[in-house]
This record gives structure tokens, C-alpha cells and sequence, in this order.
């Protein structure tokens, strides 16, 4: 298997991983984490046929042998994965429920179907409720030979405590920012939309590529716009909610929104510019962690049959409490 399709900031954590491997210092819980389109499936899929491959070449997968043709095919019948799955309407459920994580536990148990390892990838992970998590807790404290658990998350906090002590963390992060840069230009784009993007995405390249590729920076800046009007008292938060709301979009809108609380955190510590929307305030630091928590809970609540545009209209409403606080 050639990993030269991997970036750095991919390969270098594998690689420890699978130095684990090699030394039997591998544990059969496994959490790979770090933030969102940093390639955590990446690692996992490669780290995935390593394991199930029966013909390792310098540690790694051949690529070659009937294992790793089944995994490449997603026909392997040591491989599972767990992820949202529909429901009784077959609608798409917006969590992992407790029957998935017993029938997971039950295929454990089964002998591999080809006499090597089994591997279930859970992705992601943080959409385990609470029940389903303590199912997971039974398996994960009954390690078995060969059986490897591999869990995809944004971050170890999102999992209980529990959970975080029974498993080996690969933790995959941003690089320095010229590589991203350069790994930026090497997809194509232009330097000074990826330097732009990639200063946005707080240096996180894998990010910035989303943002460019998707036409989300428009958006993101929309996003500014619309609560620097809410902080100036020119818009409404029912109105821009209901914009908000009108397309399939909100969540980014939120994370784009969340994104301008941490910024003017940094504002107020003196780590940026003061952004010009909002010269003539200092946050307050307690208002503002209150507001950026409340961003993400409603990011929730868009997943549940709560009325969002309520839930999104007092969310707005605060922001400009929050950014005016006190003034400068």
C-alpha cells in the first residue's frame, strides 16, 4: 500500500499507530480524532486493511491479496461499519441508538469469517446516545483477541469519560501554515483565495479546501454581515432567522456564526484586529462562551422536531447583548 496519497499531517500519526501495531503495543479500542475534514476515515480505512490484511508488506496492507480486494470492494466480511442508520419510516435517524452498538457486540463475538482480524469503524462517534454508549462501555471492557474498535470524532470530549479511558487516542492536527498553503496551491487554487481561506479555517488546510470547493466563504461572510447588522440594531433576529432557515444551510451558518464569537475572543485578548463590525465594543468573555455554547446546543436542536426558527430567533436576539456588553 502506497501512502503517498496521504498528507503529513495523515501519515505521520498513522504511522505511529502502526508502529504500535508492530510492537503489539496496538490497544483494541481506538479513537482517531481532530477536527472536521481533517481525514480522519482516510487514516482509518488505511489503518482498517492493514489490520484485516493477512500479507503485510513493511507493515502495512499489500493491497494484493484476497483481503485486501474484499475491503477495497467494501465486501469484507470482517469489516463493519456503524454510522446513522433509518428508522421504522425510514426516515435517517440523527443519532447511534443502543440496537446498533448490541448487534455490534454480538458480531464481535462471531468468529472472523476469514481466520484474521475484525474491525468495525463507528463514525461518528459523538452521535452514540446515552444508551448506546453503555452498550459500547460492555464490549469495550471485554477486549478480545484480534477484535479492534475503531472510533471517528472531532473530539475526545464528545465522548463520555468512560469511553475516552479504555481507548488508545490518534490525534490528527493542522500543520504549519505554509505546508498548508502549499497543499492548498497543489489542489489548484488560486494562492490568494487559499491563503484567504486558510487564515479564515484558522490554518486548518483541509478546512479551507471545504470552504473553497463548496462556495462557503460567501456564505461565511454573509453570515458576519447579517449579525453585524443584528449587533447594530438594523436587522431583526426574527427575519434573519427565517433567512437562515430558508435552504438547507443553517448548521454552517451556526458554525460560521460560532466562529465570529471565538474571533472576537481573540479580539479582546489582543490576538486580531478588532474586526470593524464591532470596533466600538469589548466583548465580555462570560457573554460570549454563554453565546458560542448556545450557538452549538441550537446546531442540536436543528436535528430535533423543536421549531428551530424560535430556537434560532432568541439565539440572534442575544447576540447583541452579548457583543455589546460593555463598551470599549
Amino acid at each position: 500500500m502506497d501512502l503517498s496519497a496521504l498528507t503529513s499531517w495523515q501519515s505521520a500519526p498513522l504511522r505511529r499507530a502502526l508502529d504500535a501495531l508492530a510492537n503489539e503495543r496496538l490497544a483494541h479500542a481506538l479513537l482517531i480524532c481532530g477536527p472536521r475534514h481533517i481525514g480522519k476515515r482516510a487514516v482509518a480505512d488505511v489503518l482498517s486493511q492493514t489490520l484485516l490484511c493477512r500479507e503485510r508488506v513493511d507493515g502495512l496492507a499489500c493491497g494484493r491479496c484476497r483481503s485486501c480486494t474484499l475491503f477495497v470492494a467494501g465486501t469484507h466480511p470482517d469489516w463493519r461499519y456503524v454510522s446513522f442508520e433509518e428508522n421504522d419510516k425510514k426516515v435517517l435517524r440523527k443519532e447511534i441508538v443502543v440496537d446498533q452498538m448490541r448487534e455490534l457486540g454480538g458480531w464481535f463475538a462471531l468468529t472472523p469469517q476469514r481466520g484474521g482480524a475484525q474491525v468495525a469503524l463507528i463514525e461518528p462517534a459523538f452521535a452514540m446516545n446515552q444508551n448506546a454508549s453503555n452498550a459500547l462501555l460492555k464490549t469495550l471492557e471485554e477486549p478480545m483477541r484480534d477484535r479492534y474498535l475503531l472510533l471517528l470524532c472531532e473530539s475526545p470530549m464528545q465522548l463520555s469519560a468512560t469511553i475516552r479511558s479504555r481507548c488508545q487516542r490518534i490525534e490528527l492536527q493542522p500543520p504549519p501554515s505554509q505546508e498548508g498553503l502549499a497543499w492548498l496551491r497543489a489542489r489548484g487554487h488560486a494562492e490568494a483565495v487559499a491563503a484567504t481561506a486558510l487564515t479564515a479555517a484558522r490554518g486548518h488546510p483541509g478546512l479551507a479546501a471545504h470552504w473553497i470547493e463548496e462556495g462557503l466563504l460567501a456564505l461565511r461572510e454573509s453570515v458576519r454581515t447579517d449579525l453585524s447588522a443584528l449587533a447594530a440594531g438594523r436587522a431583526r433576529p426574527l427575519d434573519v432567522a427565517a433567512a437562515w432557515l430558508a435552504d438547507d444551510q443553517a448548521d454552517q451558518r451556526l458554525a460560521f456564526a460560532a466562529d465570529v464569537a471565538v474571533d472576537l475572543h481573540a479580539q479582546a485578548l489582543g490576538a486580531v484586529a478588532s474586526p470593524s463590525a464591532h470596533r466600538a465594543t469589548t466583548p465580555d468573555f462570560l457573554k460570549l462562551s454563554a453565546w458560542f455554547d448556545a450557538a452549538n446546543r441550537t446546531r442540536g436542536l436543528l436535528r430535533t422536531p423543536v421549531r428551530s426558527d424560535l430556537a434560532l430567533a432568541g439565539l440572534l436576539r442575544d447576540w447583541r447583548v452579548a457583543v455589546a456588553a460593555r463598551s470599549a
